[in-house]
C-alpha cells in the first residue's frame, strides 16, 4: 500500500471507518454470488418437487408419493448436482432412506440451529445457513435451506396410526429402516443441502 494510501486508511480508522482490502472485497462478493446461486438452487430443487408431489397424488393419491421421494427427489438433486458441479441432497432431522438422508456432523449441526431460531420465533421459511468450511478433503462453501412439513406431508410422514395401511405398506417395502414419522405440519423435516468446492463459484 503506497504511503498516501496508508494515511488515508488510518485517517478512516481514526474516524470509525472501517477500510477493507480489495481480496476482502472481492471474497465477500464472491460469498454473496455464492449465496445466491446456492438460494436459487434450493428453492428450484423444492419447487420441482412439491409441484411433482400434488401432480402424483393427485392422479394416484399418497401412495404415488412414495415414488416421488423415492425415485424423483434423487433425480432432481442429481441433475442440479451435474448442472452446477455441486453436491445437492435432502438430509432429515429423522431418517427415512440411510443411505441418502444421513446428515452429517455439520448438517446436523445446522439442523439443531434451525430447530433453536424456531423456538425463539424464527419462521423456517425464512432462515438459511451458510459458510466456508475447512475439511480434511479442502475447503467447501456450505448452504442449508430447511423443509418444512406441509399439511399432505403427514400422510406419509405423521404419527404411523394416522398413516393409511396402503401407505405403511408401501414405506414398509421401500424403507424397511424408516424412523421419518411421528411429524405434524410446520415442523421442521429435514434441509436442502449444498457443498460447494472452493473456486470457481459453478465448479
Amino acid at each position: 500500500m503506497a504511503m498516501c494510501d496508508r494515511v488515508v486508511a488510518v485517517l478512516l480508522f481514526s474516524l470509525g471507518v472501517v477500510v477493507l482490502e480489495p481480496t476482502a472485497v472481492l471474497a465477500q462478493a464472491e460469498t454473496a454470488d455464492r449465496e445466491k446461486a446456492a438460494s436459487e438452487a434450493a428453492a428450484t430443487f423444492l419447487n420441482e418437487l412439491g409441484a411433482a408431489m400434488k401432480r402424483e397424488m393427485a392422479k394416484g393419491g399418497p401412495t404415488e408419493a412414495i415414488k416421488v421421494c423415492a425415485d424423483l427427489a434423487p433425480e432432481i438433486a442429481g441433475r442440479l448436482s451435474r448442472e452446477h458441479g455441486w453436491r445437492v441432497t435432502r438430509v432429515g432431522t429423522r431418517v427415512r432412506n440411510p443411505l441418502l438422508g444421513m446428515p452429517d456432523a455439520w448438517e446436523q449441526t445446522v439442523l439443531a440451529e434451525f430447530a433453536e431460531r424456531a423456538a425463539k420465533g424464527e419462521a423456517f421459511q425464512a432462515m438459511a445457513h451458510s459458510e466456508v468450511v475447512a475439511e480434511p478433503g479442502g475447503q467447501y462453501y456450505r448452504f442449508m435451506k430447511p423443509i418444512v412439513v406441509q399439511p399432505h406431508c403427514v400422510l406419509c410422514h405423521g404419527p404411523v396410526a394416522q398413516i393409511p395401511p396402503a401407505v405403511q405398506d408401501g414405506l414398509r417395502q421401500r424403507y424397511p429402516f424408516d424412523a421419518a414419522v411421528g411429524y405434524a405440519a410446520g415442523d421442521l423435516r429435514g434441509a436442502v443441502s449444498i457443498k460447494q468446492p472452493m473456486g470457481n463459484a459453478n465448479e
